[in-house]
This record gives structure tokens, sequence and C-alpha cells, in this order.
């Protein structure tokens, strides 16, 4: 399976991987909010359509290796904070929730015979290739980061990662 990113419509990001486990031990990695913090943020959820979404990014502290925040990401070195609201439960087989500019996030577990099949859908972005790379390289970077917690294994430094990450869609997605 090909773990980049891709565009499937203007403004649409598209991410699949295969999970060992249950949709239910996956569900919780999207809904507790230390399980979630393990990956990609804290923050409360209220697990009802309309429900609010707090995401607390602290992306120092995915991992224990240290590396300097990117100087285009400075303002996000103690952390990056924003409201969404539940668009669609599912439990424990599909979220969605509005992102901090208001476009959306589609979380979906279906079970499958190498484990869960997770899908992630980041639709309503801008297209521009900013967010292109932005976006791509962050969910990139933050499914690794999920499935070395969910292996067991220490994640990379994430800021070292995205960075990785960005050169390659730099490439792959490149300008419009």
């Amino acid at each position: 399976m090909e773990t980049q990113g891709k565009i499937i419509a203007p403004g649409v990001l598209y991410f699949e991987r295969f999970f060992s486990g249950t949709p239910e031990k996956i569900w919780e990695y999207l809904i507790d909010s230390e399980k979630r913090g393990k990956w990609l943020a804290k923050g409360d959820m209220e697990l009802f359509e309309g429900g609010k979404v707090e995401l607390h990014f602290m992306h120092n502290e995915l991992s224990p290796a240290i590396a300097p925040v990117p100087e285009q990401y400075r303002h996000m070195q103690h952390g990056h904070s924003f409201t969404g609201k539940i668009l669609r439960i599912d439990p424990p087989y599909s979220l969605s929730f509005t992102w901090e500019d208001q476009s959306e996030v589609i979380f979906e577990l279906a079970p499958h015979e190498q484990g869960v099949l997770f899908s992630l859908t980041h639709r309503k972005l801008s297209d521009d290739q900013a967010t292109r790379l932005s976006v791509a390289s962050g969910w990139h970077t933050h499914l690794k980061i999920l499935e070395d917690v969910l292996n067991g294994s220490v994640p990379p430094n994430f800021w070292l990662t995205f960075d990785d990450n960005q050169q390659f869609y730099k490439k792959q997605l490149g300008s419009r």
C-alpha cells in the first residue's frame, strides 16, 4: 500500500493505512485526548454531532527526539490550538469534524483481513501550493507517528520527519 497522500479532487486530500487491531482499538486513538495526544493533539471532544472539538498540538512532545522547529512554523514552537465542531460520528467507524480553516477532516475505520483499514480525507482545503504541502506533510507525519505508537515503537522527531515529507510532497504535488 502506498502511504503518501493523494489529491483526489480539488481541495481534497486522501490517505489510507492498514493498522493491526480492531476498529474499537483505533477509535480510542481518535476520541481519547491522552491517546490522541500521542500522535496528533490532545483536547476534549464532545462526542455528538454539533459537539465541540478542541485540538492542542504539541509537536515537540510527540517524540523524545529533539530538533529545532522550522522557521516557517516557529509560531508553533510552544504549541498550536484551535476549536472545531463534530459533523458526524458513528462509533467506532466514522468521525468527521471541522478543522481550523473550516475545512473538514473525515476518519473512517473498517475491519479488514489485515486488521483495520484507516482512511483519512481532508476536504474543503485551500487549493494553494503552500496549503497542499503543509497539510499533506503534516498528516503524513502524524499518521507515521500513529503507526509507531500502535506498534510500540518510538516515533522520530515530528519536525525532522515533517521536513522530509515536505521535500517529498514538493516533488509529488508541485505547483499547479
